[in-house]
C-alpha cells in the first residue's frame, strides 16, 4: 500500500538522480520553473539558484501513471558533486490547500532503503541511468496534489528542486 513515505520516496528517487496523474497543470506553481524533457509530471524549480544536480530526463510507463498499475520511472541526469553522509531532502507534499507533510529525509538513508540501482552514499561525479518500479494503489484518494521538494548536500548546498501538480480523477 501506498504511503506518504512511499510518495516522499517516489520523489526522493528523482532528487537522488537525476510523482502521477491523468491532468497535470503547471500554471500555478509559483517561482521560475522548467519541464524536466521525457514529458513526466515534473519541473525543475528555483532555477535562479546554482544546483549540483543536473536532471536532464524523466520517463513514466506509462504515462500517465494509472492507479492500481506498476510504475517504471526511468530516470537520467548528472551529479556535479560527491553527495556525501548528511545530504537530506525537504518536502513538502500539499493535497489541495490542505498540508499532507513537511518534513526532511535523510538523502543517503533513502538510497539504501529502496534500492536504487544500487546506489548509495559517496554517490561520485558523473552521469547516472536509473530505473525504479513502483506500485500505485487503487486507494490512492483523488484529489490535486501539489509536491515541492529540494535536496541539499551535507554543507547546505542546492542540489536540486523539484515540483509539479497532479491530479487524481474521482
Amino acid at each position: 500500500m501506498l504511503t506518504i513515505r512511499h510518495i516522499v520516496t517516489f520523489i526522493t528517487f528523482y532528487i537522488a538522480l537525476v510523482s502521477a496523474s491523468v491532468v497535470f497543470e503547471t500554471e500555478r506553481i509559483p517561482g521560475t520553473t522548467k519541464p524536466i524533457a521525457g514529458e513526466s509530471p515534473l519541473l525543475l524549480c528555483d532555477l535562479e539558484e546554482k544546483q549540483l544536480l543536473d536532471i536532464s530526463a524523466v520517463v513514466l510507463s506509462p504515462n500517465p501513471p494509472e492507479r492500481g498499475n506498476e510504475l517504471l520511472i526511468t530516470a537520467t541526469g548528472e551529479v556535479k558533486t560527491t553527495i556525501k553522509e548528511g545530504a537530506y531532502v525537504d518536502v513538502e507534499v500539499r493535497l489541495g490547500y490542505i498540508k499532507l507533510l513537511t518534513q526532511t529525509f535523510d538523502l543517503c538513508e533513502v538510497l539504501k532503503e529502496n534500492d536504487v540501482n544500487g546506489l548509495t552514499c559517496p554517490v561520485k561525479p558523473g552521469v547516472y541511468d536509473l530505473k525504479k518500479k513502483v506500485e500505485i494503489p487503487d486507494e490512492v484518494p483523488p484529489g490535486k496534489y501539489t509536491i515541492l521538494a529540494r535536496a541539499y548536500t551535507i554543507d547546505n548546498d542546492l542540489l536540486t528542486c523539484i515540483t509539479g501538480e497532479v491530479i487524481f480523477p474521482l
